[in-house]
């Protein structure tokens, strides 16, 4: 009986030793956690500081039993500060930590990983750290990926870097690194890039199977780009390759002589104007030329042709305007206009013309179109006759075998796809809540009226790229009509990041299809970030996907674009707009609302937006020194 005592006091004591042993790691990081949100957080982070653990936090993940904190994310909170020391590094059994998208600056500590032995994701991107990498960074072994971009660290990249044999993800992009690579060795590398610094030298043959946009933006060389100079000594010619080299020119400049001579007789023969007439820029636009000649009563029409009211220089082959109009040019007047490429999208490149009388036109150049000539009139002038003002209307046409030209009103602005992403740096100009929201009831007018011609009437190609902007900013839509025109071979460019899962043939899309697509252009709107570009992230999950997951979450703030994020009183209104583009992006098409309710929902949410902000102008007004509306008081 004495030894059964004995074990019996020996279990009671573990258990009184053991039992309370998760409390104190709990409290200390909890008490981490605090001194972290006095030094950068203060009233941003709204964490419930009564309660004993911070696991119900938001951005605290703990591990099961509530143990210890296992992942910090706070991205996107408006964290702004230097980091204090012994506080991240006391989160011992963190796993996960991530500050991106805030104001942070300064040096990383130096304590600031030297406990973190269980750290596998670090994400510190888009911050305004200073300064060189701290050494205890290096001894994270169980790292897999860590993205430092968008920073202000400078300094030589450490060769401690290989002390981190598991890394799947370096980022150190845009920042101001400097000094030559070291020879890093990365069994597991799958992301790398160091562009935009200012590292000098040979690229290692251990990264060379990087693309070169991993490297751009600096002073290397080497494979991927291109070789160093000391690489390969350059061979001097010898006097008999020089001789050769000489005869060759002179004989091809004869040769070149002979053929102008040919050609020349030739264009004298068919009677065709001289290429000095037309600009450089017109023979890349490749406008045919029509020879006309003059009919009895003063108009143009084209051998054999008859005539036609609204048809000038070159009948049924000449320039058909469509609608109401007061332009007056013809074939000849573009092929003396300057031409400007805009863009190469799915139908056909897009061009700027400037006639000789300063009018500006937009002119696709359609391409796989294997209609008939009577067939693809018919389509055409259908599409002409489609007029709203939130739709880019088209002005004119110009078909026979050899082109198919559109002519449409040319917008300066340009595509929202080109102010969303086009332009980063520092003369950006910002798109404010009003503007996106404007911008989204004026797309989603014109796509419901397309939608209201008739139930098998569809657009089949929304992305932002075909939204185009009036110089105040209203929304016009593009490139409706043009799947009916285009052949198999055309497929719609960017289509993955906006085609809808039902969707098998790109040539036919459903108007619930049209919706889907819609509502990837308000998460674009939303977030800032391009669909085609979600695919490659280091989430690794596409933009619809994402924002679910992230709202599931309750991470709604992660979501919105950060310029979003610092207009005031707007948040409840982005909130509304992002379920309603979540219920647009619906699996399934019966899920899905009508562009009709779409544009409704839209509608009410605009005026209630500007209902509320008059209503913080009164309230302002009577009450001086008040908390206005909106405002948080902590």
């Amino acid at each position: 009986m004495g030894l059964l005592d004995f074990r019996h006091l020996l279990i009671v004591t573990a258990a009184i030793l053991l039992l309370p042993s998760a409390a104190p790691d709990i409290a200390s990081d909890r008490a981490a956690l605090l001194s972290l949100r006095s030094a950068v957080g203060g009233r941003v982070l709204l964490w419930n500081l009564s309660s004993p653990t911070p696991c119900s936090w938001a951005g605290v993940t703990c591990s099961p039993g509530s143990s210890s904190v296992v992942e910090l994310r706070l991205p996107g909170m408006g964290l702004s500060g230097q980091l204090p020391p012994n506080t991240i590094s006391n989160l011992t059994n963190l796993q996960t930590l991530s500050l991106r998208y805030n104001a942070l600056s300064g040096p990383l500590p130096a304590d600031l990983f030297s406990s973190l032995t269980s750290l596998r994701n670090l994400y510190l991107q888009h911050n305004f750290f200073s300064g060189q990498i701290p050494d205890s960074l290096f001894s994270l072994t169980s790292l897999v990926r860590l993205n430092l971009a968008h920073n202000n660290f400078s300094g030589p990249l450490s060769p401690s870097f290989n002390n981190l044999t598991r890394l799947g993800t370096l980022y150190l992009q845009d920042n101001h690194f400097s000094g030559p690579i070291p020879d890093l060795n990365f069994p597991s590398l799958v992301q790398f890039n160091v562009s935009n610094n200012n590292l000098t030298g040979q690229i290692p043959k251990g990264l060379s199977g990087n693309p070169k946009n991993s490297f751009a933006g600096n002073s290397l060389c080497g494979a991927p780009l291109d070789s160093c100079a000391n690489e390969k000594p350059k061979k001097k010619l010898s006097g008999g390759a020089i001789a050769g080299i000489i005869i060759g020119c002179v004989l091809g400049f004869f040769l070149i002589l002979l053929l102008l001579f040919c050609l020349c007789r030739v264009l004298a023969r068919k009677g065709m104007r001289s290429k000095d007439e037309i600009g450089a820029n017109v023979r890349e636009l490749g406008l045919p030329r029509e020879k006309t000649v003059e009919s009895g009563d003063g108009t143009s029409s084209s051998f054999g042709a008859g005539g036609e009211s609204n048809v000038i220089s070159g009948g049924k082959r000449g320039l058909v305007f469509l609608g109401q109009t007061r332009w007056n040019f013809d074939i000849e007047d573009l092929l003396r206009a300057s031409a400007e490429v805009l863009g190469k999208g799915t139908f056909g490149t897009t061009y700027k013309a400037v006639l000789e009388t300063g009018l500006a036109v937009a002119v696709k150049r359609l391409r796989d179109v294997n209609l008939g000539e009577k067939e693809l009139r018919e389509k055409v002038d259908e599409i002409g006759r489609v007029n709203q003002e939130n739709l880019v209307p088209l002005r004119a046409y110009h078909c026979n075998r050899e082109e198919k030209l559109l002519v449409y009103d040319y917008l300066p602005i340009g595509s929202l796809s080109a102010l969303l992403h086009g332009n980063n740096g520092v003369g950006r100009t910002p798109l404010n809540w009003e503007t996106r929201a404007t911008i989204a009831l004026g797309a989603a007018r014109g796509i419901t009226h397309l939608h209201s011609q008739g139930s098998s009437v569809s657009h089949g190609n929304i992305k932002s790229s075909n939204i185009l902007l009036t110089n105040s900013y209203e929304a016009r839509v593009s490139d409706f009509g043009l799947t009916r025109l285009a052949g198999p071979s055309a497929t719609p460019t960017r289509v993955a990041g906006y085609q809808a899962p039902e969707v098998t043939d790109p040539h036919k899309v459903s108007q619930k299809a049209d919706v889907y697509s819609f509502g990837v252009l308000l998460l674009e709107m939303l977030t800032g970030k391009a669909p085609t570009h979600s695919l490659s992230n280091e989430e690794g999950v596409d933009l619809p996907r994402w924002v679910k997951s992230v709202v599931g979450d309750e991470w709604t703030s992660e979501v919105f674009d950060l310029e979003l994020l610092r207009y005031q009183n707007v948040e409840e209104d982005m909130v509304q707009l992002l379920q309603l583009a979540v219920d647009c992006t619906e699996q399934y098409p019966d899920k899905r609302p009508s562009m009709a309710e779409v544009t409704t929902k839209i509608e009410e949410l605009c005026r209630r937006s500007v209902e509320d902000r008059s209503g913080d102008i009164i309230d302002v007004g009577d009450e001086e020194g008040g908390v206005g509306l909106g405002s948080t008081a902590t």
